[in-house]
């Protein structure tokens, strides 16, 4: 069970929970703090080399930590989100403070929080008389401005600060660019090879991939077959109504819903999903990762997501769990789930960090298209007629979560045909999944998602008419459109929008070879068939909000 620290606690260990002092300073006796260490809330690895000093721990270092209103309020968080921090965050104070660490932590609503960052530094080095600083590099661009300016601030005044690398991920900020220099685009698979050949993943005794390709993904496009419905997830209890009621008293506005807890938040959870996804759920990852189901809101995810992002589980021991699964079983476990699995965590998600990293901070303005409608309000209550996009909607205010499917071809794909500003279409991302920080989110939602990169991220604008969504999957049978047309009243909308989308773009996409296709269909279309589809987007577009 959590327990919940006090205000602006200072933690220690050998005394018992009835006896703890208050301030790791002279007031409360014990030694003077000679460095602080900044601990945010996506740095969560126990595993660090601050945590495993073999002497033992520092008894004048102080870990600060704290839930802070600058980081809740950002953007308009789901609930769960926040609520899976502050587990998340409070249980790893406990972990530190059991292996006799000092740890200073601020609830959200401490009288006395900063509720600030950078404030919390300057608060803490002020009252512990600390002259040395230490914190690790952040994962978002925003923050290590902010404490960048803060170290010149603090080195003016003598202060002695480092940053430190947080020793979790399995690429450096540099290999992405050492490995692109010099090269006119920025294909993944090339950068996942590379990685694969470093890291000696799924490799054969010649050093070639294990069954002979690198990549199995055309085997991982099935659609869930009729009735079938995957093992039920497992779900981890939590008592998370004080938090909520900390969240009112502190005036932190959220979204979405939490009626009952299922997430992981501590490293001993993740461990236990991880054993549970690779028993359970990834022999039929693979075949069926890209489905669209009613059947299950995560079919065979792993959700692990959320305990790698906020770095209680590493990916490291992520992937070479599931490799060493495969090895032990390769009749019940697929190569294709083995590899489509670590190719997400091994390829994908070190190449989207090497995205962020190489192009922000100008990553963040960019819009190919010059998109500039709103996002559909319907998007914050699932309140469409449309099947697919209001069960992803619903699914996401109840449980801050969908598959990467559900946001790619389905809430991606529409904010993408509908025009809508990728700025909206950012915060909405960040802001409802659970496993949502910026350097992941941005690179999938305006560049995979939306193409507002033009074409840095992905080799072509994903998106689709109504009949691949039929084809994964979507609940199209219960839809009040008609899947099957493009014109009309009741035409499923993505339809008209998908031609729509293609015929406004012409002059930036037609030069694509992924997308000649489309134009020569397009064009053999009648003109007045043609007229009538344009007409209906229109119609489409002019009610929007009203779908």
């Amino acid at each position: 069970m959590v327990s919940l620290l006090g205000r602006g606690e200072v933690l220690q260990r050998p005394l018992p929970r009835a006896k703890r002092q208050g301030a790791g300073n002279p007031r409360g006796g014990m030694s003077p703090v000679r460095e602080i260490r900044l601990v945010l809330g996506d740095q969560l690895n126990i595993q660090h080399p601050w945590f495993s000093n073999p002497s033992g721990p520092e008894p004048d270092v102080l870990y600060l930590m704290g839930e802070y209103r600058s980081e809740s309020t950002d953007v308009l968080h789901h609930v769960q989100k926040v609520i899976a921090f502050f587990l998340a965050m409070r249980d790893f104070a406990e972990e530190l403070r059991s292996r006799g660490h000092r740890v200073q932590y601020w609830q959200i609503d401490a009288p006395d929080n900063p509720h600030s960052v950078t404030r919390a530094v300057e608060q803490a080095l002020a009252e512990h008389g600390a002259q040395r600083l230490q914190w690790m590099l952040p994962d978002e661009w925003r923050l290590e401005e902010e404490l960048r300016a803060l170290t010149e601030t603090l080195r003016a005044r003598g202060c002695w600060v480092e940053a430190t690398d947080t020793h979790h991920f399995l690429t450096t900020r540099e290999d992405f660019t050492r490995h692109f220099q010099g090269k006119k685009t920025f294909i993944m698979e090339g950068f996942y090879r590379m990685l694969r050949r470093k890291h000696q993943v799924l490799l054969d005794n010649t050093g070639g991939p294990e069954g002979g390709d690198w990549n199995y993904d055309a085997a991982n496009r099935k659609a869930l077959p009729k009735g079938h419905r995957p093992p039920e997830a497992r779900v981890f209890a939590h008592d998370f109504k004080a938090i909520q009621s900390q969240l009112q008293r502190a005036g932190v506005v959220t979204w979405g819903r939490c009626e009952r807890w299922e997430w992981p938040v501590t490293r001993a959870e993740g461990l236990e999903l991880l054993e549970d996804f690779i028993d359970r759920m990834l022999p039929g990852f693979g075949a069926f990762q890209d489905a669209l189901s009613d059947a299950s809101p995560t079919l065979y995810h792993s959700r692990l997501s959320f305990v790698l992002n906020v770095k209680l589980l590493s990916p490291r021991e992520v992937v070479e769990a599931v490799e060493a699964a495969w090895r032990r079983d390769p009749e019940r476990i697929p190569l294709s789930s083995a590899e489509g699995f670590i190719r997400q965590i091994l390829g994908w998600r070190e190449y989207v960090r090497g995205h962020y990293w190489h192009h922000m901070p100008g990553y963040a303005t960019l819009n190919y298209f010059q998109h500039d409608a709103p996002l559909p309000r319907w998007y914050w209550t699932g309140e469409t007629r449309m099947a697919c996009l209001r069960q992803a909607v619903k699914a996401t205010r109840d449980m801050a979560y969908a598959h990467h499917i559900q946001r790619l071809m389905v809430t991606g794909n529409f904010a993408l045909l509908a025009g809508v500003h990728p700025d909206e279409v950012d915060a909405w991302y960040l802001g409802v999944y659970i496993d949502a920080l910026a350097w992941v989110e941005m690179p999938n939602t305006r560049g995979m998602s939306q193409f507002a990169d033009g074409g840095l991220v992905g080799t072509k604008p994903y998106v689709s008419s109504a009949n691949y969504l039929r084809k994964m999957g979507a609940p199209c049978a219960g839809c009040h459109y008609r899947a099957g047309e493009r014109t009309g009243e009741r035409a499923c909308p993505f339809n008209s929008l998908y031609w729509d989308f293609h015929h406004r773009h012409r002059a930036l996409l037609e030069s694509n070879p992924r997308i000649g296709m489309v134009y020569r269909l397009w064009d053999r279309m009648e003109a007045a068939e043609r007229a009538a589809v344009l007409e209906r987007a229109g119609q489409v577009l002019g009610q929007i909000h009203s779908l």
